[in-house]
């Protein structure tokens, strides 16, 4: 266990150092501050945990069992008739630990962490619509819009705006307002001009219609990203909640149920894959026979069974993807690997003939 804190501990730091570097500086070049960089990081933690636990726990059980091996503990073990699989008990024990803690992340924390992190990223792109309010300057935030405002006072007042709005090429349409506020809302920001005039003009018929409005709303989430209310989806949800459905999962339309189905059958099968790549570790170090030379070719036959139950995982999961109700295929890879695990117990344990001399007359 101590083997294994480390190298999650280094496996997280490097994983999640790439993350953050990426997200720093796309984070950074929209002028958020550095708490908001920190905060959007520490929410990619527990997903950064989730992958590498596999690996730490595959690590730590190469470097635990080769330690034996250089200690001469694992011959003394042996010689005292302990087999391979009461050898590999421990192995496996610890490999339900670690995948315990994994069902804790997939089941809990990974979706409560990329819900709370949808929702800043939704925060932060609603406090960016003041990025395209500036005043003196024509601005197009989006394809057929242009913004412009002559003075914005320091309560966040807009004077003398103008907004035209391009993008129904039937009708094109031109707002004009002395005064104006932006609003938020659970929709989205709202811009709510006072004492103006909207004017439309109709290219098919050639025809201008002016309406003029002492307060009109228009909704400028429409064009803005993250304007609109967020639906949050299966991966963002609970086990219990999937498990029990609800007005949330009914939101998502309909045919719903088998990607539930394949998000319930993702969480269960991941966290299988601990004690699946412990005991291939392990199993693989136990086959050969002692040698001065260490156990490498043990560990490149470890490290590509490893890769193997990787292939399969991906390939699974792909598979899965294009079609919810492929689900059963994600159980694959850990049946295979412990397939693997136990081929390779039973032939590092199966008895080996041992050639003898015989010395005759001449």
């Amino acid at each position: 266990m101590a083997l294994f804190g480390f190298f999650a501990l280094v496996l997280v730091s490097v994983y999640w150092v790439n993350r953050a570097v990426l997200m720093f500086d796309s984070l950074i070049s929209d002028g958020q501050t550095a708490a908001v960089v920190l905060e959007f990081t520490a929410l990619t933690l527990p997903y950064v945990i989730r992958i590498v636990l596999p690996v730490a726990a595959f690590a730590a059980t190469i470097y635990a069992v080769n330690r034996l091996d250089q200690d001469s503990e694992l011959v003394v073990m042996r010689a005292t008739g302990t087999s391979n699989w009461r050898l590999g008990r421990p192995v496996l024990v610890f490999g339900l630990i670690v995948s315990l803690m994994m069902a804790v992340l997939v089941n809990f924390l990974v979706p409560a962490a990329k819900a709370r992190l949808a929702d800043r990223q939704q925060q932060v792109s609603q406090n960016m619509t003041a990025k395209f309010l500036t005043e003196g300057t024509f601005q197009h935030p989006a394809s057929g819009i242009t913004i412009y405002i002559r003075r914005i006072s320091d309560l966040g007042e807009l004077y003398d705006v103008f907004l035209s709005d391009r993008r129904n090429p039937k009708a094109h349409t031109i707002y004009t307002s002395e005064k104006a506020l932006i609003v938020k809302t659970e929709t989205g920001p709202k811009l709510i001009m006072f004492e103006g005039m909207a004017e439309t003009l109709r290219p098919d018929t050639g025809r201008l219609d002016v309406t003029r409005f002492s307060n009109f709303t228009y909704d400028i989430g429409s064009f803005l990203s993250g304007g609109k209310a967020r639906k949050p989806s299966l991966e963002e949800m609970m086990t219990p909640e999937l498990i029990k459905g609800g007005a949330a999962i009914a939101a998502l339309g309909e045919g719903v149920e088998p990607r539930v189905r394949l998000e319930l059958a993702r969480r269960i099968a991941q966290p299988l894959l601990a004690p699946i790549a412990a005991l291939i570790g392990f199993a693989a170090l136990m086959m050969g026979t002692f040698s001065r030379f260490g156990m490498w070719r043990q560990m490149t036959l470890a490290i590509g069974g490893l890769i193997f139950v990787q292939v399969l995982q991906n390939a699974a999961e792909s598979a899965a993807n294009r079609d919810p109700t492929l689900w059963p295929l994600l159980y694959v890879p850990a049946v295979g690997g412990a397939v693997i695990a136990l081929f390779m117990l039973w032939w590092s344990g199966r008895p080996r003939r041992v050639r003898t001399l015989r010395e005759g007359a001449a």
